[in-house]
């Protein structure tokens, strides 16, 4: 990726072999239910995988951008928040597909309505437990109840907390260098 804008349109891209997981998922169930252990765990390989390839590419794009730093960390900060959801909307989707129901198990006291309202909306509910395991943040309410559940919470928590790191050093280096610049101004 020689062009940061490039790397906006890169970025959704990660989410095609949803599509095909989704039309084994469909179309081909048995083999799906057959391999759906190994098939969890490959997408939860490959979304580690692409997600450092990613951070890895922006901040190299970053750095040898050849704007004003002032620009260049507006566009590093938005391709990081499409990063973000990119990787929120992945183990969202792979939760959804591989039946958030039987991965997590909800521990909280809810009314019969409530509860079936989270059933009526498992994408929602996939959502929800993404973000809150992305950000860390934990509810505790959503226990994972397959070691590929727990394996994939744990990769997907794994990332947020690199994310902020990243994102924290992205913002050093953008102010080391501006302080750079000034002072050759």
């Amino acid at each position: 990726m020689k062009n940061i804008d490039l790397a906006f349109l890169l970025i959704p891209m990660i989410l095609l072999p949803l599509l095909f997981e989704w039309y084994l998922h469909v179309n081909e169930n048995a083999f799906f239910m057959y391999y759906r252990e190994e098939i969890l765990i490959a997408n939860i390989i490959y979304i580690v995988l692409a997600r450092f390839l990613l951070l890895d590419s922006a901040i190299y794009i970053f750095s040898h951008s050849k704007h004003k730093v002032n620009m260049a960390l507006i566009q590093v900060v938005l391709l990081y928040l499409e990063v973000t959801l990119v990787t929120i909307v992945y183990y969202a989707s792979v939760f959804y597909i591989f039946d958030v129901f039987s991965l997590f198990h909800l521990s909280a006291q809810l009314t019969p309505e409530n509860l079936q309202t989270i059933h009526e909306h498992g994408f929602v509910t996939s959502m929800y437990i993404s973000a809150v395991t992305f950000t860390t943040l934990g509810s505790g309410d959503w226990i994972p109840q397959t070691l590929s559940g727990m394996i994939a919470v744990t990769s997907e928590a794994i990332l947020g907390v690199i994310q902020g790191g990243v994102f924290v050093a992205i913002l050093i280096y953008a102010h080391q260098n501006k302080e750079i610049i000034n002072s050759k101004g």
